[in-house]
């Protein structure tokens, strides 16, 4: 063993002794909410598949016909030969979902934030750049690439960012504001007019992250910045209520032209392939469509914080699918997680560094194939796990 690999088991073993250790277990996702998962099957309260799209037979139907006619990969990155006919499709399908002018794929969410937020560094250097502190740690990663400070205003503080912008912003060249719309860890919403008013009232660029909006909230399923003047961008997943893989920023004509020439991440990564493909068109055929079970979502969370708050958990100021039961300590989030799944629920505890220390969690994600039944059922076997 080498010197590099001894200290890497030291590393490791600070780990488990903080309760901080992670590790792959493979599951299956099966019908009605449910997961499989050591010859066991769980309601799941973990996963992201808010719709249940990821076992949609059109979805698996449409991902195979598309690699069977055009291939199992794209064969190279979209700017030597790896651009299909297929890739424009459906980034034009994609800007008029978003109402924008332009579109552009991208292999995950980690990916598109973490090469786009330096690529528009890039085209405008010095830049002020304000984060709401609870961002995604892909933004932060994009941010250290390009060596950007962040002045971190308070979460969904729009005062804050308001001084922060009349402090450090008006003698730098441009600002950007970096924020999500549904956060992931806290399930709550940013105001994202008032974000975009207070955009545009000093010339600041607004970058939303809609990954865990996409597909659940505004019309259609269109996100939270549907019909909203004032965003720069949005970037969104695939991988969540669209039950498939990848991602995309939209925005302007000129900033996918920009992105096209300057972002590495683009560049540099093979196109994603026909399959993936595939299963993001037959979503956008299903999504708009899907009114009653993003109303059943809505109900299921509110009945889900509603039990909680009896329990006297704190839920975060949730308002969406996303519900956390914050309960402390690391210990005893797990601890309860594994109280949960000895009684067939899987609900994923939640510790630092993901979140702040004192805020370890139980990260309850509904989906679209929960029932009422299900959510009583978790509220009566979190309480038991708790006492």
């Amino acid at each position: 063993m080498t010197s590099f690999e001894d200290r890497l088991e030291t590393a490791l073993a600070a780990v488990r002794t903080r309760g901080q250790w992670r590790e792959t277990r493979p599951a299956a996702l099966a019908p009605g909410g449910r997961i499989a998962r050591g010859g066991r099957t769980f309601i799941d309260f973990s996963s992201n598949d808010y719709l249940g799209l990821s076992g949609h037979p059109l979805l698996a139907e449409r991902a195979g016909e598309w690699a069977a006619r055009l291939g199992a990969g794209a064969g190279a990155s979209r700017l030597v030969t790896g651009t299909l006919d297929a890739h424009l499709a459906l980034e034009a399908r994609l800007a008029a979902f978003k109402g924008a002018e332009a579109a552009l794929l991208f292999a995950s969410g980690w990916q598109a934030n973490a090469t786009v937020i330096p690529t528009l560094l890039a085209a405008a250097p010095g830049t002020a750049v304000f984060t709401d502190r609870l961002i995604h740690a892909s933004m932060h990663a994009g941010c250290a690439a390009a060596g950007a400070r962040q002045h971190r205003f308070r979460h969904n503080d729009l005062a804050h960012l308001a001084e922060l912008l009349e402090t450090h912003g008006k003698a730098a060249p441009a600002r950007l504001i970096l924020v999500e719309s549904v956060y992931s860890m806290d399930g709550d919403r940013a105001d994202i007019p008032g974000l975009a008013a207070l955009a545009l009232r000093h010339d600041a660029f607004l970058y939303v992250d809609e990954a865990h909006a996409t597909g659940v909230l505004g019309p259609q399923g269109k996100g939270l910045c549907a019909g909203v003047a004032g965003v720069g961008l949005v970037m969104g997943t695939f991988s969540k209520a669209f039950g498939g893989f990848g991602a995309y920023v939209a925005g302007s004509a000129a900033l996918r032209d920009w992105l096209v020439n300057a972002a590495s991440g683009f560049i540099f990564s093979t196109a994603p392939p026909p399959a993936v493909l595939g299963a993001i068109d037959a979503a956008l055929d299903l999504v708009p469509g899907m009114e009653a079970e993003r109303a059943h979502l809505a109900a299921l969370a509110e009945r889900l914080r509603t039990g909680l708050a009896a329990q006297g958990l704190d839920t975060g100021g949730s308002t969406s699918q996303i519900v956390p039961a914050i309960i402390g300590a690391e210990e005893a989030a797990l601890a309860a997680s594994a109280r949960l799944a000895e009684a067939g629920l899987l609900a994923a505890a939640i510790r630092p560094p993901t979140v702040a220390r004192g805020t370890s969690r139980l990260r309850i994600a509904l989906r679209a194939a929960h029932t009422g039944d299900d959510v009583d059922t978790l509220l009566g076997a979190l309480h038991g796990a708790l006492r």
